[in-house]
C-alpha cells in the first residue's frame, strides 16, 4: 500500500508539472497572438458610365383641349423622330403618360383666374441607352427643336440625366486584391518601426463599395471605391 502511495503521488506531481507547462505555453501563445495590427487598405478606380437614363418632359399648354391634344400628340412625334434620327431605336425610347392640369382649377393659387392659358399639358418621355457618348451628342443637338416651338426639358431638374456603371462585379476581385496589398503595405510600416513583423491575417473585414460621381460637372465619369479593415499578426 506504501509502494502504491508513493506511486500515485509520484504521478500526480508529473501531471501537475505537465499541466503547468501546457497552462503556462497557452498564455504565452495567447500573448502573441493578441500581437496584431489593424489597418485599412483603400481601392479606387475612375470609370466611365455605362447606361444613362433621361427623362424628357415636353410642356404645352393652351385653352383648347382637343386643339391641345392634337399639338402635344404631334410634339412628341416629333421628338421620337429626332432621337431616332440620333440613331436610338425604339426600344430605347418609352413614352409615358399625358398629364393635363386645369390652371384656373388649382384652389391653392389665387391668381390662377388671371392665367392667360387654361391648361398645362405635360408628356413624358424616357430614353434609356447604354451608348453614353451617343446620349451627350443627342443632348446638345437637342437645342434645335427650340426652334421648332417644342420645350422639352428633364423631368428630374436636380438630375437631368442619371449615369450608372452597372460593370461592379468584374471590378470587384481586383479591387479588393488592390485593397488587401495596400493594407500590408500599411502593416508592414507599421511593423517595422516597432521591430516586429507582419504574420497571417487574423480578422478581415471588406467594407461597402460605394459608386459616385468623379465631380459635378462630369456625372458620366464614376468614382469606385471600396476600404478593409484587416487585422495582421505581429511576429518578432
Amino acid at each position: 500500500m506504501k509502494n502504491t502511495y508513493w506511486v500515485s503521488a509520484l504521478l500526480l506531481s508529473i501531471g501537475l508539472v505537465v499541466a503547468g507547462y501546457f497552462i503556462g505555453n497557452l498564455q504565452v501563445n495567447a500573448k502573441e497572438y493578441d500581437r496584431y495590427v489593424t489597418v485599412k487598405g483603400l481601392s479606387e478606380r475612375e470609370v466611365a458610365a455605362d447606361l444613362a437614363v433621361w427623362p424628357i418632359n415636353i410642356t404645352l399648354t393652351g385653352n383648347d383641349l382637343e386643339e391641345l391634344r392634337g399639338r402635344i400628340e404631334a410634339q412628341n412625334q416629333t421628338v421620337s423622330t429626332f432621337f431616332s434620327q440620333q440613331g436610338f431605336s425604339a426600344e430605347e425610347m418609352t413614352r409615358g403618360p399625358v398629364n393635363i392640369n386645369d390652371v384656373q382649377a388649382n384652389p391653392y393659387n389665387s391668381g390662377a383666374t388671371n392665367n392667360r392659358y387654361r391648361y398645362m399639358a405635360k408628356s413624358e418621355i424616357t430614353l434609356r441607352t447604354t451608348d453614353v457618348p451617343k446620349l451627350q451628342t443627342a443632348l446638345t443637338e437637342s437645342l434645335n427643336l427650340l426652334s421648332r416651338g417644342i420645350l422639352m426639358g428633364s423631368k428630374n431638374e436636380w438630375e437631368p440625366i442619371e449615369y450608372i456603371f452597372t460593370g461592379l462585379n468584374t471590378l470587384k476581385p481586383e479591387m479588393i486584391e488592390e485593397a488587401t496589398k495596400n493594407a500590408r503595405e500599411v502593416a508592414e510600416k507599421f511593423a517595422r518601426d516597432s521591430n516586429s513583423e507582419v504574420g497571417q491575417i487574423r480578422v478581415a473585414r471588406q467594407g461597402l463599395f460605394s459608386i459616385s460621381n468623379r465631380d459635378a460637372n462630369t456625372p458620366q465619369i464614376k468614382k469606385v471605391r471600396v476600404v478593409t479593415t484587416i487585422d495582421f499578426q505581429l511576429e518578432d
